[in-house]
């Protein structure tokens, strides 16, 4: 990970059903060199919420998309059979990226969940992302990767999960959508002042798609300014990086966008 501050631009691949494939491979390929070109980091999601989407690599192939250095992380799940699992990571070694966000993941039962076998880690029952840190440490040793931390879990847990995460390997966290201050997010920073995290904050201003996350009842017309959230928690958290996720290319984009290069 750059060690500036910066922004990771969450980008979707297409989905296979997709209707309107080539119209959406024209539109990532715009955004992608849009991302790479304002020196920000292209956070490209594994098959969200266990929909089966195009892979990064697939995207790279087609559209002869180039990586720049430490300006593309690959998210990367527990669900690929292993031959895909190594060939996602032998490609991303190929084209220079070093950036992994490891991921238990959501899967489907089209999709293959990656046994404890197939990640050498036959002492466990399911495999997580803490087994899929170890496996790529083992065998792809200069890669950098990072983990999920979730703040809406239970507190303990969340942190006992956090402490297998690192003494795996894993070298930050992203977490998941905040809204203001955060007690777990300030409970990280306060136990692992050293170790980079990436607070994400949510860019669509329909607040109540997060209300399942968050486990609070959010009502669809709550009034939930996204930029003025993204000022408020850089204030907050002034050494964190952002991810930004449903960001609003037309609108949002130029504002940060200029706002960085003043940094």
């Amino acid at each position: 990970m750059s060690e500036k501050f910066t922004y990771h631009i969450e980008m979707t691949p297409p989905k296979h059903s997709s209707q309107k494939l080539e119209e959406e491979l024209e539109r990532f390929q715009e955004r992608f060199e849009r991302i790479q070109e304002s020196g920000f980091i292209a956070s490209i999601t594994d098959n969200a919420m266990g929909r089966l989407a195009f892979q990064t690599y697939e995207m790279i192939d087609e559209l002869e998309l180039i990586p720049r250095p430490d300006q593309v992380l690959i998210h990367l799940n527990t669900f690929h059979t292993k031959e895909t699992l190594d060939h996602i990571l032998e490609h991303a070694k190929e084209h220079g990226i070093r950036n992994i966000l490891a991921l238990t993941g959501d899967g489907s039962d089209k999709m293959h969940k990656l046994e404890p076998e197939e990640l050498e880690a036959p002492d466990v029952k399911v495999t997580t992302s803490v087994e899929l840190i170890k496996y790529i440490y083992k065998h792809y040793p200069d890669f950098i990767v990072g983990a999920a931390f979730n703040p809406y879990e239970p507190e303990d847990s969340e942190f006992a999960k956090l402490e297998k995460k690192i003494a795996a390997g894993a070298k930050y966290v992203i977490t998941q959508p905040i809204v203001g201050q955060n007690d777990m997010v300030d409970r990280l920073r306060r136990e692992y002042p050293d170790f980079p995290v990436v607070v994400e904050c949510w860019m669509s201003k329909k607040l109540h798609l997060l209300a399942d996350i968050m486990e609070k009842d959010i009502p669809e017309d709550f009034p939930y300014d996204p930029m003025a959230e993204l000022d408020n928690l850089q204030s907050i958290y002034p050494d964190c990086s952002n991810y930004l996720a449903l960001i609003g290319y037309k609108t949002q984009y130029p504002v940060i966008e200029e706002k960085y290069n003043s940094l």
